[in-house]
């Protein structure tokens, strides 16, 4: 089971950054491609961005293109998401989550296998 820590969450104003960070002690980390998921209640979780195992390859949901990076780094066993021009519609729980099956980045929520516990992002207007 791979364990999965998200920190960096936070309250900041409209048009503020903040960075997200996910690590896990997992030793084939590089293995996996990896993504940021969020969800606000009542609501399907929504995709982010997503990174390749390399680091090479990045996807982004239309919604933070432009506003939001998502990066790795496997010798620390890290992905992040630096998410800057926040909006008040940014406000969500947010995930990262680690997909060891598919080659390609994926962008659904049931085609990853583990995720984290989740960090809470406020954007205030």
């Amino acid at each position: 089971q791979v364990q999965l820590v998200e920190s960096g969450g936070g309250l900041v104003q409209a048009g503020g950054s903040l960075r997200l960070s996910c690590a896990t002690s997992e030793r084939t980390f590089s293995t996996y491609n990896l993504g940021w998921f969020r969800q606000v209640p009542g609501k399907q979780r929504e995709f982010v961005a997503a990174v390749s195992r390399t680091g090479s390859s990045t996807s982004y949901s239309d919604s933070v293109k432009g506003r939001f990076t998502i990066s790795r780094d496997n010798a620390k066993n890290t992905v992040y998401l630096q998410m800057n021009s926040l909006k008040p519609e940014d406000t969500a729980v947010y995930y990262c989550a680690a997909d060891k099956r598919f080659t390609r980045l994926v962008v659904n929520a049931g085609e990853y296998d583990y995720w984290g516990q989740g960090t809470q992002v406020t954007v205030s207007s």
